[in-house]
Order: C-alpha cells, then structure tokens, then sequence
C-alpha cells in the first residue's frame, strides 16, 4: 500500500487534549487507586505516586471528574471542608466517604500537571448548585462559596477553565434523566449561570448521536458553549457479556468510530456551530465496565434480591475488571485507531478522555506492591509524547482490508490505520496494523520536504493475546536504531507504530 502527504494539505492542529483522561467515583478509581493513605506507594496527602508518576509519564494533559453515572446524584458541597458525611450513592450502590472530593482533585491534577475538568450535577442537581461550584473553585474572595474555600485552606482560586452541565442525561439509565425538551432548557440556564460567575470558563454539555436531541440543545444553549460532549465504548459489557476475539473487535475500527464524530459534526455544521462548538469524547474505551444486575432490576428480579445477591452478583462481580488478561493487544490496537481518527477529525474534535485512568477498565491496575501498565498505557506513552501537533492530510492507494461478520452485519475495514503529524521538518506518524497474522509494508511518500532518518517506536507483545499482569510483562514498547529512510516501512501484525522521519 502506498501513503502520499504534502504539508501544503494541513487537516488542522491537533490539541493535546485528545490524550486525556477520566476518573470516576467507582470501584478502585479512586479509593486504592489515585488515593489510598495506606498504601506504601502514598505520599503526605494520601495520593500514589506510582500512579502520579505513571500519569506524568504519558504527559496526561486533562482529566474529567467525578463522574460518570456517579455526578448525577452527587452533592459537590458534601466533599468540601472538615465535615464530611458519608452518604450513599444511589449510582453504584456503595457508601461513600466524600473523603475525596473538589480540593483533592484539584491537588492531583496540580501533582499531575493537568488541567481539571469538572462534570456537574445534571441530574437531581439545579443551575444554582451548578454555578455555586464554579463560584467555589474560580472566584477570588466574593461570596459564600470562594470564602468557604478560603476557611478550607485553599487562599488562591483553582482556577478550574473546563466544565461539563451533566452526564448522560439522554440515558434512562442516568439519575435524573432528561428529554431533549428539558436538557435544553437546563443547559441553558445553567450555562447562564456559570458564565455569569467566571466568563473565561468553557462550557461543555451532553449530548448524543441524535438529531432531536443535537436541535434542542443547540437551538436553545449553543450559544453559551464550547464543546458538547459525546461517550462511546465498543465492547458493552456492563452485564457480563462474553468478551469478542480479537478480529470481530477490528472490525469497529472504522465506522463505528468515525461515524459518531460526522455524524455530530453535522448537526453542529446544520446548526451554524461547526467553527464554534467542538467535540469532546470525554468518555471512550474499547471495553464498557463491567456491573452486571446494577441498574435493571425487573419486578420479578427485585422479588428475590438479597443482601447476599447483593454482595456477590452486584459489588463482588466488579472486581471481574480487574482481571488483566483481558486487556490485550486488542485493547492496544483499537485505542491508537481511536486516537488516529481523532488526529484526522482535529479540526472538530478537541479533546478526548479514555475511561478509566485506573484501575476498572483503565491503562493502569494497581495493586499493594505496585501497578501493571496494561497494552493501551503504551499508546498513549508513544502519541502523548511522540506526536506532532500539524495534521497533514494523505491520499492512500491499494490499502488491504479485513471483511468480516460482527453480530449480524458484515463490516470491512482498512487493516492498516495512519495518521501523520508534522511540527519543524520532521514528522511522526501513527501506524497500525490491525492484521492478527501478516507484516503489512507501507510506502511512505513526501510531495515536499526531505527526510534522511527514520526510527520506529512499536508496541507489541508475542500475539494478539498478549497482556501484562502482576510478575508478567509481554508487552511493552521496543524502539530501533535511526536508520536511512528509504520511503518503505514493514508494520508487525497486531502492533502499534510510531514512525520518526528527521
């Protein structure tokens, strides 16, 4: 296959903020997770510094919290100060000590280096309990709420620029749903709000691949907003479905990801917000969490719930996330295509956040003696570090295909994946091979701009199985030598590249 690019054919500047990440209030996210005071690994505050270290390493450029599911019931107020009531949490079910809360993830993003973004309460929450949180972490000293801040200890304002109105309000399964009739009207008011409380911030809302929803919000709030936010997870697995091989998860590679991003880009382009509004992914993963018997309980089902279903078939069935030879380079594959598109779509998707940062579904799983970094943390290590920030546009020729049967539909598509960036004269480019089996060689051709030297950083492991758990390590990065570019590169089968050209 040949891959043709000019820098004369720029697609736009991509922002780092696609190599982002989220964290929520589930599981071990964040207690025994980014915050555990018992650990060994825990520094004066509480936090790992395994996990720090591990986040700072991929340069994590912004990470989304506290929810998810959980902020649609939260109560930011109750995680603030000396006085903390435990309360439950009618998302996941569990007791929760509100010991983590605004001031701790603000200090963990400022130990990480990110910048924080803030989902608020769209769900029981109101517009008022939305704009008292920005008036908490952004206002200097006027008011109740930055003079509380003040009385906890924290003088300066935090200075939090991002910010979501809500969740996954669209979803039934989200405490205190919404139709496309009342999420308009709530963002709208609540944009009001927040804006009129910090006019720098920038404002995010639900939204989802549908066009009544797109209308209503963007006919009635487009005007306060920056971003709308969209999820995505390819592999749905909240009630124990069994896990897909390695070859049908290729095959939602193609359009099952790109297809969200156009689909959004015309409602917003329809709209007139295509140059003001961008997309954040603010939630993907390949595979969706894993909390079977949660959230549908039928009349029947609920008839014969005990409290030793509860322990067993709800919480104890969680810790299936945990279980590390899931993750494979399947996981690895699927994440560098992921970002690929984003590089390609730059112009209107602005920032993404991979579901989990730790532990559940995340890159990282740690455990008393340290952490595992699963196949899809080295992808982000290569992109967040290696990429360039100009996206070229590329004209391929005679690429092969994979062609197969993904529950009742046939999908084809393209086995290799490339994305090319460029800064200064020299370039990186993205290149996967989705092939479980075969080498794929790409010619690479430049219209303008030389190159001599080329160095390929891979992620890869023996098979496409291949996974890392505690006291095993099979995949990892290898880098070569810096050799002469000769415009031909030969791809591993089931790896992950980034290709140096100086």
């Amino acid at each position: 296959m040949k891959i043709t690019f000019t820098t004369k054919q720029v697609i736009g500047t991509a922002d780092k903020m696609i190599y982002g990440h989220f964290l929520e209030h589930f599981h071990r996210q964040i207690y025994g997770g980014v915050y555990d005071p018992t650990s060994k690994f825990a520094d004066e505050d509480g936090f790992r510094t395994d996990v720090i270290e591990a986040l700072k390493k991929i340069k994590t450029p912004i990470i989304r919290w506290p929810g998810g599911c959980y902020v649609s019931a939260y109560d930011w107020k109750k995680g603030v100060g000396k006085d903390r009531p435990k309360t439950f949490d009618k998302a996941w079910r569990v007791e929760e000590s509100n010991e983590f809360g605004t001031d701790e993830f603000i200090k963990l993003c400022k130990k990480i280096g990110c910048e924080p973004y803030i989902c608020t309460n769209g769900g029981t929450g109101t517009a008022e309990d939305m704009s008292d949180w920005v008036e908490y972490c952004n206002l200097k000293d006027m008011g109740e709420y930055a003079k509380q801040r003040k009385e906890n200890g924290y003088e300066e304002p935090h200075n939090v620029k991002y910010w979501s109105v809500g969740n996954e309000n669209w979803g039934s399964h989200e405490i205190g749903a919404k139709d496309s009739e009342e999420w308009g009207n709530l963002v709208r008011e609540a944009s009001k709000m927040m804006v009129r409380v910090d006019p720098t911030i920038e404002l995010s809302a639900a939204s989802i691949v549908d066009l009544d929803w797109n209308v209503n919000l963007l006919r009635k709030a487009g005007q306060y907003l920056d971003w709308v936010s969209i999820h995505s997870y390819w592999e749905g697995s909240w009630n124990g479905r069994k896990n897909n091989g390695y070859e049908t998860l290729m095959l939602r590679t193609g359009e099952d990801i790109v297809g969200n991003i156009d689909r959004v880009r015309a409602y917003l382009r329809a709209l007139g917000y295509e140059k003001k509004i961008k997309i954040a992914y603010d939630e993907w993963n390949l595979r969706g969490w894993f909390h079977p018997n949660n959230m549908f309980l039928s009349t029947d089902e609920r008839k014969k719930y005990t409290e030793e279903f509860y322990e067993n078939e709800v919480i104890g069935q969680r810790d299936n996330n945990d279980v590390n030879e899931t993750y494979t380079m399947a996981d690895a594959v699927f994440s560098a295509a992921f970002l690929n598109t984003c590089l390609r779509n730059c112009d209107i998707v602005g920032m993404a956040c991979f579901s989990p940062i730790v532990n559940t579904r995340g890159a990282i799983f740690t455990h008393k003696d340290g952490l595992v970094l699963r196949p899809q943390y080295f992808v982000f290590d290569l992109y967040a570090n290696l990429m360039k920030s100009t996206v070229l546009d590329t004209w391929s020729e005679d690429v092969p295909v994979m062609t197969g049967i993904d529950g009742n539909r046939e999908k084809t598509v393209d086995t290799v994946d490339i994305a090319v960036t460029y800064d200064n004269g020299e370039y990186a480019i993205g290149a996967v091979n989705k092939d479980a089996q075969n080498e794929q060689t790409v010619d690479l051709e430049m219209l303008d701009g030389k190159v001599s030297m080329m160095r390929i950083h891979t992620v890869n492991g023996p098979s496409a199985d291949s996974y890392n758990d505690i006291d095993k390590t099979e995949v990892g990065i290898t880098v070569s030598e810096w050799v002469p570019f000769n415009g031909k590169v030969t791809l591993e089968p089931h790896s992950v590249n980034v290709i140096e050209l100086k």
